[in-house]
């Protein structure tokens, strides 16, 4: 079983930051691609980005490419969401999952472990 626990979130105004963590515990990750998504009222779960457990290997939306950073702290078991230049736009609640393949997808289907999400809202 995996725990995934996300913190970070809150209130920010139009073009500042915020970085998101996710802390995985339950199993060793060294396999694991860890994601981030996001859900706006009245809208579907989304890609935002990801990043293999070994080797570093990222993906990102295109809409927050430049934008939003994702890492990782292997000794930590610990994933981040940095994101800058944040618009109206980016509010959502922003969910940390895991995926047991050192493979990237953006496909929310293909994760099979997921947090209890974080609000991150933007005011214009």
């Amino acid at each position: 079983q995996v725990q995934l626990v996300e913190s970070g979130g809150g209130l920010v105004q139009a073009g500042g930051s915020l970085r998101l963590s996710c802390v995985a515990s339950g199993r060793t990750f060294i396999t694991y691609t860890m994601g981030w998504f996001r859900q706006a009222p009245g809208k579907e779960r989304e890609f935002v980005a990801a990043i293999r457990w070994s080797g570093g290997s990222t993906n990102y939306q295109d809409s927050v490419k430049g934008r939003f950073t994702i890492s990782r702290d292997n000794a930590k078991s610990t994933v981040y969401l940095q994101m800058n230049s944040l618009r109206a736009d980016d509010t959502a609640v922003y969910y940390c999952a895991a995926r047991p393949v050192p493979i990237i997808s953006a496909r929310p289907d293909q994760y099979a472990y997921w947090g209890q999400g974080t609000q991150v809202t933007v005011s214009s």
